[in-house]
């Protein structure tokens, strides 16, 4: 999401931080292993949040919102399954990326 935001409308938080604690419901960070969008203070998880943030991308990622009409048992089946496999999906790196200055600049802790 990072490098798809070139607009800089996302901020960035663990939900382990402070601002996670304060500004989301305990059940939002109970699962460490989800996504969750929060957008003018109504928390989204999993693919729910992954579709709401990619529509407000814009563009091509606004047709995401068509994914909404699906069962949620079964986008969120799909995402489950994709976050347990992501490393045999996507690879797995020796090192994590930094981020850049200004990239810095929209993680919130």
């Amino acid at each position: 999401m990072l490098k798809l935001d070139r607009a800089g409308q996302f901020k960035f938080s663990p939900l382990q931080s402070e601002f996670a604690r304060a500004n989301l419901d305990p059940v939002d960070i109970k699962d460490l292993k989800s996504v969750v969008v929060l957008i003018n203070g109504q928390s989204y998880r999993k693919a729910e949040g992954v579709f709401k943030a990619l529509a407000m991308l814009g563009g091509i990622w606004k047709g995401t919102t068509l994914l909404n009409l699906l069962p949620a048992k079964f986008v969120n089946f799909a995402y489950d399954l994709v976050a347990e496999n992501r490393y045999r999906l996507f690879g797995k790196r020796e090192t994590c990326r930094l981020p850049t200055p200004a990239e810095r600049e929209r993680f919130i802790l």
